[in-house]
């Protein structure tokens, strides 16, 4: 179970003045691209499941992973997930034939799951559905891995902080703090990246 703080910035000027606070706190800035995979007939996602291929940097690394049973309240974030890495050329291949996934990787313990649990096989097999560039800022501020993200969709930018954590309420104050004492607006995210994508329209 990932369980996150997410807080959504309302605009531009709000997330580059985080980031020039941030700054001194700054790790590293890592450029993902997201692509996501579902039946014909959605048997992933009307299961409120989502699996994706993520690339970073250039396609220096990729990550498969299932994420399933989303609930998000009040800023926090809670969601069954299982990552594995990929090579990052079949990666490449799998999203520019999609039932690569199923061959490619059949071995690969997720695709194993998919099969299994939400019976996805060769017969309506998997297209691709699209995705979303993210820039992501990493910060080590206060013992938290804060990473400020910038999500790029085709109809729009949308702004946000979060911060994986195993005392969500407790590391939700102090984020909260921080953006209150310098003057940041912010709202609990209401929804994930994933569902943002496919509603077509900024929350």
């Amino acid at each position: 179970m990932e369980v996150e703080v997410k807080l959504r910035l309302p605009d531009s000027n709000f997330h580059q003045k985080l980031s020039t606070i941030l700054s001194p706190f700054h790790t590293t800035t890592l450029i993902q691209e997201n692509i996501f995979f579902d039946t014909t007939i959605s048997k992933l996602s009307s299961n409120f499941a989502a699996l994706r291929l993520r690339f970073y940097n250039l396609d220096s690394y990729c990550i498969l992973s299932l994420k399933a049973k989303p609930i998000m309240s009040d800023g926090i974030s809670r969601v069954e997930e299982q990552e594995e890495p990929v090579d990052p050329r079949i990666g490449r291949m799998c999203v520019a034939e999609p039932s690569q996934l199923l061959g490619s990787l059949e071995s690969s313990k997720i695709i194993q799951r998919v099969r299994r649990e939400y019976g996805v096989g060769e017969s309506e097999g998997l297209v691709c559905l699209g995705g979303f560039r993210n820039v992501r800022q990493v910060f080590d501020w206060k013992g938290l891995k804060l990473e400020l993200d910038e999500t790029i969709y085709d109809f729009g930018t949308s702004y946000e902080i979060e911060c994986e954590s195993k005392e969500p309420e407790k590391d939700k104050r102090l984020i909260e703090g921080l953006l209150k004492d310098n003057g940041i607006e912010f709202s609990y995210s209401e929804a994930n990246k994933f569902a943002v994508f496919r509603s077509g329209k900024l929350p």
